[in-house]
């Protein structure tokens, strides 16, 4: 049953947040590190034992934590283009068209992203910028509870739009076969990727880090994970880029008493689905809804394959906020920042001026959240655990970096040189302003 709750017993609970990395360790996670390294340490302390193995040790190191971790270790972590191409062949007519779909409609909606290098010659020569892929990056796509294909299209896409030139991917293989999900093979073949790996957590976000003796490193990382891989790409930042860190998935949905509580309900118990740490929950002001909601969601949660994921997170992460209107609950959530943010209102158009922090605005009951995970066209692939505030949704500037274009012409650089020396100076860097000096007087010793 999900609960209702007014505002102040929302915030002090399900809309209170924590950082990715510092929740609660549950007694579960601790007695599976224990049995695994043999005493009781924190998954940071773990986590970086991992990292500093495999950067010893490479190929060696990451077979031995795979074998430990994931119960059986591949022949080789690579897996042959002739599987990819085999997994593609294996998957349904109907499989494919929709994969087939989703890519398309992600790929025409970055290729309307700009990306620009540009010059300018009015400032005393040429300033500007260029734009330039990035070289080389991972993709790491979590196994975990359900293998997702819609992953590795919302990450690859958007980096082959972008221009990048090597597309590597890292997911966990299936528990106790060292391989991994067809599924996910046949979608990474579908849209080229370049290498794919069989290997996960920690121990992948460490070989895709530092490279082993047949991995090359990669220079930023992507994807979200469990605890194991967040801890991990915290830890090696720096020396990859990272796209961020990614907590559990959430959605809000802001309904009045106009939305269909069927529909709100089925929206909910999609995203409590994914995982016990899920957090779906609806602000309303309509009290008729809430109970209306409340009712729909005992009911439909019967039939569900994954009643038990979604019941824990009914529980604990989840529930229906009876707020004084709709103004408020835009307040509440823009406090928030979730990552998904559906308006079931009445004019629902009207309402998105007034959203500040959402990772995505799904406007008006079509455009609910489980099209933006598969098939609305922009990547699901969106800031969680309250970063919407001030970070944004996979994009086309997150698989590029800017060079800074500065040739200045021989008068402007001597002009430009008498203010330098005074900055330069006045922070007692005296080799810096000399530098300026010489070229106000090509003559001095």
């Amino acid at each position: 049953m999900i609960k209702i709750l007014n505002p102040t017993q929302a915030q002090q609970t399900i809309l209170r947040r924590v950082m990715p990395g510092d929740e609660d360790i549950p007694a579960s996670v601790l007695d599976r590190i224990e049995q695994t390294f043999g005493e009781r340490i924190q998954p940071q302390e773990a986590v970086a034992r991992i990292l500093r193995d495999i950067r010893t040790r490479g190929d060696s190191a990451l077979r031995s934590w795979t074998g430990k971790l994931d119960g059986k270790s591949p022949v080789s972590f690579r897996v042959p283009g002739a599987a990819l191409r085999a997994a593609l062949d294996s998957i349904s007519a109907e499989e494919r068209s929709a994969l087939e779909r989703s890519a398309a409609r992600i790929e025409s909606f970055y290729k309307k992203q700009p990306l620009t290098s540009w010059i300018t010659h009015e400032m005393g020569g040429v300033l500007g910028q260029l734009i330039r892929p990035i070289q080389r990056v991972g993709l790491y796509i979590p196994g975990g509870t359900a293998a997702l294909p819609s992953s590795v299209l919302m990450s690859a896409v958007p980096a082959k739009v972008t221009g990048v030139k090597e597309i590597v991917l890292a997911a966990p293989p299936q528990r106790g076969t060292g391989e991994i999900a067809p599924i996910i093979l046949a979608a990474a073949a579908l849209v080229g990727v370049d290498e794919v790996y069989a290997m996960g957590g920690a121990q992948a976000i460490a070989a895709l880090a530092y490279g082993t003796e047949s991995i090359r490193p990669v220079d930023k990382i992507f994807g979200p994970g469990n605890l194991f891989v967040t801890l991990a790409k915290k830890q090696v930042f720096g020396v990859v880029g990272i796209d961020g860190l990614a907590g559990p998935t959430e959605t809000v949905v802001i309904a009045d008493e106009f939305a269909n509580p069927s529909w709100v309900a089925a929206d909910l118990l999609a995203q409590a689905e994914h995982d016990v740490l899920a957090s779906a929950i609806l602000l309303t002001p309509s009290k008729r809804l809430a109970e209306a909601v409340q009712v729909e969601v005992a009911r439909q949660v019967e039939t569900l394959p994954r009643a038990e994921i979604v019941a824990q997170s009914l529980k604990d992460r989840s529930g229906i906020v009876l707020t004084a209107d709709l103004d408020e609950a835009v307040q509440l959530s823009n406090a928030y920042g979730p990552e998904h943010l559906c308006l079931a209102v009445r004019d629902a158009w009207a309402w998105t001026e007034k959203v500040n922090s959402a990772g995505g605005i799904f406007v008006g009951e079509y455009s609910f959240e489980v099209l933006g995970d598969y098939v609305a066209g922009p990547s699901h692939v969106m800031p969680t655990s309250g970063t919407a505030r001030f970070a944004s949704p996979l994009n086309v500037w997150d698989f590029v970096h800017i060079i800074s274009l500065i040739g200045l012409n021989s008068a402007t650089g001597r002009e430009l040189s008498k203010p330098a020396a005074i900055i330069a100076r006045a922070e007692g860097l005296e080799a810096h302003a000399r530098s300026a000096d010489r070229r106000l007087d090509p003559n001095a010793s």
